[in-house]
């Protein structure tokens, strides 16, 4: 048995040229958080990094598609970024700090805040419809064979991208407690989030729905 689990995983060497540019992000956003004072970031930052490490876990067992984790790695730089790249307060609303994550180009736009929570558990969805197939598969299948049930995965990624969305506005609520100088908003901004969250994972269910290579293995 841990033979073969050995082998399973070293099948799956996380790319170097993600693992580069996800450094990139935590070292860059990670300095200028420290540079900033901004006790949100610096505990967001050590956060990532321990996204990073569950994904690399994730990864090295289950061999999760390139784009996958490309997506995963964008969403690090996008929440990064967010909080830690001032913009002129003129694009943000009367209260917010003017960080990415306040940007709103237009009243009826989502804001960046908000198109980062769509997209990043859009990502989270693919991952978990992958995380799942893999599980039900046996390693012995073929890379493109489909178990019994799909539409049930599919269903079932969706539920636990939505979940963790609620997660993370558990990981927001506790920074609201630790920094009180923190961006993170009140309950209006945790329902939006919400939504959007919900929205990710509705789209990547529909990906996974209309795509099965979203699911196989690359």
């Amino acid at each position: 048995m841990d033979n073969t689990m050995s082998d399973v995983t070293a099948q799956h060497p996380m790319p170097k040229s993600i693992v580069l540019f996800v450094v990139a992000c935590i070292v860059v956003f990670g300095a200028l958080a420290l540079y900033q004072g901004s006790t949100e970031f610096i505990i967001y930052t050590v956060m990532t990094i321990v996204e990073v490490v569950v994904v690399m876990v994730i990864h090295r067992r289950v061999g999760l598609p390139l784009h996958v984790l490309w997506l995963l790695a964008v969403w690090a730089l996008l929440h990064l970024a967010g909080g830690t790249v001032h913009i002129d307060p003129e694009l943000t609303k009367e209260g917010n700090k003017n960080v990415l994550y306040a940007l709103r180009l237009h009243s009826w736009l989502p804001r960046y805040d908000q198109i980062v929570h769509m997209f990043g558990f859009f990502s989270a969805t693919l991952t978990c419809g992958h995380v799942l197939l893999r599980s039900v598969r046996p390693i012995s299948a073929a890379p493109d064979s489909m178990p019994k049930g799909y539409t049930a995965i599919i269903m079932c990624s969706m539920l636990a991208g939505m979940g963790l969305g609620a997660l993370n506005e558990v990981a927001e609520f506790i920074i609201t407690l630790i920094d009180e100088n923190n961006g993170v908003g009140g309950y209006e901004n945790t329902g939006w989030d919400l939504v959007s969250n919900t929205v990710g994972a509705f789209a990547g269910g529909v990906l996974l729905h209309m795509s099965k290579a979203s699911f196989r293995s690359h």
